[in-house]
């Protein structure tokens, strides 16, 4: 049997990016402490460097999962229009996720890119409670419609890969990983 990946293009490329791009929700998946999975709707965007992103609430269980454990997964691509949703395209990525220091000078700089496309975000972004995640991406799936998937590399993404061990240049607050 043939594998049904097929070999990624740049065509295939653009419609990550393009997905990538234009999404203001995704699911976030989590492993909760107990090891169960968890899926949510979080606020959805890329900081300047393109690298994923979504402001999210200590108080909320999919942050405590990623403080606890920070694999996680998101999926891109909402189903619109009539026809069927399963051909749409869509982006699946598997990341680890960071949290930024809200104390940070980088914090301010990320508040004010992300309510450009999420200006509601306005009423709580300042709250003490309120972080933004950082997802780290190790690789991607797209599914561009009935039988079109590819497997996508971090560079497919325009995101350079980060060495096991490195640090993010972004500052991702170091308690977080070991709550």
């Amino acid at each position: 049997m043939s594998s049904p990946i097929r070999p990624t293009d740049d065509d295939a490329r653009a419609l990550a990016l393009s997905l990538l791009g234009s999404a203001r929700i995704a699911a976030l998946a989590v492993l909760t402490p107990d090891g169960g999975p968890l899926v949510t709707r979080v606020g959805f965007g890329c900081a300047p460097d393109g690298v994923p992103m979504t402001l999210i609430s200590d108080l909320a269980a999919h942050s405590q999962a990623l403080r606890s454990d920070p694999r996680c997964s998101l999926l891109i691509g909402e189903a619109v229009g009539k026809g069927d949703p399963l051909n749409q395209p869509r982006l699946s990525l598997q990341a680890t996720a960071g949290f930024l220091d809200r104390t940070s000078s980088e914090h301010e700089k990320m508040a004010a890119h992300y309510l450009r496309d999420h200006p509601k975000a306005r009423l709580y972004v300042g709250f003490a409670d309120f972080a933004f995640a950082i997802f780290t991406v190790t690789r991607g799936h797209l599914n561009a419609g009935f039988g079109k998937a590819f497997a996508l590399t971090p560079a497919d993404l325009g995101l350079a890969p980060i060495p096991a061990g490195a640090r993010r240049e972004t500052p991702i607050d170091p308690s977080a990983q070991s709550r």
